[in-house]
């Protein structure tokens, strides 16, 4: 929830304490009938959680902390923190900048120079609160000091802290897990304070395995799209023909051919490798009109091409395409001829009624994939 004077909560003239930020807690708990919870709590909201879990441990099933702290400013027993005099500073800064990108170099490095990050937090400076509010926030924050609270936390507790976090050094996260009985503590490889960026997913996987016993393996990403792959003919033997220079124009113009009818027909290129290319669309047709289209195109370069098709649900990793829906498309090209263009049954059938002919090439078993596959040829003089 948002606490007091930020967000979508009210604004108030004087920021709340820990105690009365603890009644919000507790306020919040009894509105939505909720008996017992487990806290999870950023940065300052840390403190909150140990504080609210030592005096109400019934109601606690667990403590999560991120990035947090017990004390946010140096003491002679406790040197990691910024003086008074350091902090003031940091706080004039965010005061002066507020509205703008101000912290992310130290807050999130990784996504600092990102333009569109950079306005989405500024925005989000701008509508959590106001430079004032903000002033009085850093003001008590910097007041906070629960160390004693840490040998009462006696419910399970998680400390997550990246090992190169600018704003809230790791330091402060060992200080809390050598204190707290029995926590666990996770320092992960990560430069960001904010952990909604860099590696959150890391994050997230310890916190759900802290909470549920479980760490579940992320579930892929998969979409429907119909994968092609294009190589050139014959390519170690034209290459030894015309020599490292000549083969090098040649196969540069044979790529700017390709991605030029890949353009026209909404391919999007997923990987070049030497002379063969792997291509998806979103369209089966068009995706057997750009195959047909290049192997015309590249004809007078002196070149011929095979390519194969099929459409299947593939795993979408990053720019990447992954799964059997791609296997089984390089193994149709695999066995294309030169000139042709091989597809199997599952395009066929796609792109019916499109004016498209095939010849039936029969029956293959296909090199890893169960069971026989029927491939069919594209026929020539296809309608563009």
């Amino acid at each position: 929830f948002d606490k007091r004077g930020t967000g979508l909560s009210d604004r108030v003239s004087d920021m709340p304490n820990l105690e009365t930020r603890m009644d919000d807690v507790r306020a919040v708990m009894d509105a939505v009938r909720s008996t017992r919870a487990a806290l999870l709590g950023y940065s300052e909201g840390g403190p909150l959680c140990m504080v609210f879990g030592a005096t109400y441990p019934e109601r606690t099933a667990a403590v999560v902390m991120i990035g947090s702290f017990a004390r946010r400013s140096w003491a002679p027993d406790y040197p990691w923190g910024p003086t008074r005099e350091e902090y003031e500073q940091r706080v004039e800064e965010y005061t002066r900048n507020w509205g703008g990108p101000v912290g992310l170099d130290v807050r999130a490095p990784t996504v600092a120079r990102d333009p569109r990050f950079r306005e989405w937090w500024s925005r989000l400076l701008r509508q959590g609160a106001s430079p004032g509010a903000n002033r009085r926030l850093m003001g008590m924050n910097v007041e906070i000091d629960v160390r004693h609270v840490l040998p009462a936390v006696r419910v399970p507790t998680l400390i997550v802290h990246n090992a190169g976090d600018g704003s809230v050094p790791v330091e402060y996260g060992r200080y809390m897990a050598e204190r707290i009985p029995g926590a666990k503590y996770v320092e992960l490889r990560g430069d960001d304070h904010l952990p909604w960026v860099g590696n959150a997913d890391a994050i997230l996987d310890e916190v759900e395995e802290f909470l549920t016993g479980a760490r579940r393996g992320p579930e892929p990403d998969r979409v429907l799209a119909t994968v092609m792959f294009t190589d050139i003919v014959g390519a170690t033997t034209k290459a030894t023909e015309l020599g490292d220079r000549q083969w090098r124009n040649l196969l540069d113009a044979h790529h700017a051919l390709v991605r030029e009818h890949l353009a026209k027909f909404r391919g999007r290129e997923i990987d070049t490798a030497g002379d063969g290319f792997l291509a998806a669309f979103d369209g089966p047709a068009r995706a057997v009109r750009a195959a047909c289209s290049i192997s015309d195109g590249v004809r007078p370069l002196g070149l011929e091409i095979r390519a194969g098709l099929h459409t299947g649900e593939c795993e979408v990793m990053g720019p990447k395409l992954g799964g059997v829906a791609v296997h089984i498309g390089a193994r149709v090209a695999a066995l294309a001829g030169a000139g042709e263009v091989l597809v199997s049954s599952t395009v066929r059938d796609l792109v019916a009624g499109s004016g498209l002919r095939f010849t039936d090439r029969g029956a293959h078993a296909l090199k890893g994939v169960a069971g026989e596959w029927h491939l069919f040829a594209v026929g020539k003089d296809i309608p563009s």
